[in-house]
């Protein structure tokens, strides 16, 4: 019954538009009846607990069912989270600003409420020091709702207005990433994707790293249409191409807007990166299972955020391979 109702919430969310997108690939591809596809899906997310357009991102039209039984879908991830992190203890990962309250220490650039604001007009004035500025709502996820502007064109006056009028509650400095980064895609900030869970002894254990390289967008995650690509976790090297959420288009080896080769490039400041991952994990232990999302600036590491709610598609469409057994010995 469970999986009946998940099923149906999967319906509710549907993009229609990837649906029939991949719908028609496949058939043309595996010249394999739409109907019969069809079936499948239902009859797969039925029994592995996947969305339906995981059917498609994990491929599971090439998979046996050996295969099919490794992959971490919508529904698994759902109640995994649920108890690794808490609901009544997430909050402190949702809301941005209670984050980089909690989290100051990792940061490397400043963040202000819009409350704050009000009644300092100090901030202002250093916020509108920097070149730009990056307005956010507090509980915005995967880059929507994000704005990049001049912080030239404001006024402490005028940038209070705008945030106000639209309903921005954060304001950033922006943040310069490393020339290495940036000479592999200048389009937005490209950040590392670490992935920790804590153990039966409460260490740290890093179950995954990734590169998110952003394609042509102000944004680097894989929902806008970038690539994630995997990171060996000792060395730091990008050890695979950078792959696509939608399936129709192929890995890149190499960036396709800079060439600058993507598999070998190796992330600046590595074993920073990776101890920040570990510190911020430790530090409020009621959250067990997080994403990190790590900015490489020229002075080393600073945290973005901590995803209670980690991107199942980060983490295994990277390495083509369904993770799920690495999640279930921490149950």
């Amino acid at each position: 019954m469970k999986r009946i109702l998940y099923f149906f919430y999967y319906l509710k969310r549907l993009d229609q538009k990837k649906f029939w997108l991949f719908l028609n690939f496949v058939s043309l591809q595996k010249k394999v009846s739409k109907f019969k596809i069809l079936c499948d899906v239902v009859y797969a997310s039925l029994k592995y607990n996947i969305s339906i357009l995981e059917y498609f991102q994990f491929r599971f039209f090439e998979k046996k069912s050996a295969e099919r039984k490794k992959w971490a879908g919508t529904g698994f991830m759902y109640e995994y989270q649920k108890i690794m992190n808490p609901i009544g203890e997430r909050n402190i990962l949702d809301d941005k600003t209670l984050f980089h309250k909690m989290y100051a220490p990792f940061f490397k650039h400043k963040v202000y409420n819009l409350e704050t604001l009000i009644n300092d007009r100090s901030s202002v004035e250093e916020m509108l020091k920097g070149r730009k500025i990056v307005l956010k709502v507090s509980d915005g996820k995967c880059g929507v709702g994000i704005e990049f502007k001049d912080a030239t064109s404001f006024t402490p006056d005028s940038l209070i207005a705008y945030m106000t009028l639209h309903k921005f509650d954060l304001v950033e400095t922006y943040i310069e990433q490393h020339e290495d980064l940036m000479k592999l895609s200048p389009s937005a900030v490209n950040t590392v994707r670490i992935f920790t869970q804590l153990n039966e002894f409460n260490s740290v254990d890093i179950i995954g790293c990734r590169l998110r390289i952003s394609i042509n967008c102000t944004v680097d995650n894989m929902a806008a249409g970038n690539i994630a690509a995997p990171i060996h976790p000792d060395t730091g090297i990008v050890v695979g191409p950078g792959v696509y959420s939608d399936i129709t288009k192929t890995p890149e080896s190499i960036h396709p807007v800079t060439q600058v080769p993507i598999e070998g490039f190796v992330v600046p400041f590595w074993e920073e990166c990776v101890q920040l991952a570990k510190d911020a994990a430790l530090m409020h232990p009621q959250n067990r299972s997080i994403g990190w999302d790590i900015v490489v600036t020229p002075d080393g590491p600073g945290l973005i955020e901590g995803n209670h709610d980690w991107c199942k598609l980060v983490w295994q469409l990277p390495v083509s391979q369904g993770l799920k057994d690495l999640l279930l010995k921490y149950v």
